[in-house]
């Protein structure tokens, strides 16, 4: 696995929000334990769901800003096509 610059900033929001996620699945967790209504949790689990896939779009977005525009540059075919095969894979 290849070692990318990216921007610092980018990736601090990034780790704020899978810190924001983990804490809010840890709360539908609790919720499961202490046997709170099915349609409650499954509400609060979409919205754990919307923020995993938000954070993976801006994932994505921060990879194509700084790894695929150097990729790109440099001829690196191979990593336009480890993008595309993990898309394929998030979008399962």
């Amino acid at each position: 696995m290849q070692t990318h610059l990216h921007n610092e900033e980018d990736i601090k929001k990034i780790l704020n929000r899978i810190s924001r996620a983990i804490g809010h699945f840890e709360y539908v967790k609790k919720m499961v334990e202490n046997g709170e209504d099915c349609s409650d949790v499954l509400i609060q689990l979409a919205a754990v769901k919307s923020a995993v896939n938000n954070i993976g779009k801006e994932i994505l977005k921060e990879h194509l800003s700084h790894c695929i525009v150097e990729a790109v540059k440099s001829g690196d075919e191979e990593a336009v096509k480890d993008l595309n095969s993990a898309i394929d894979k998030f979008m399962k």
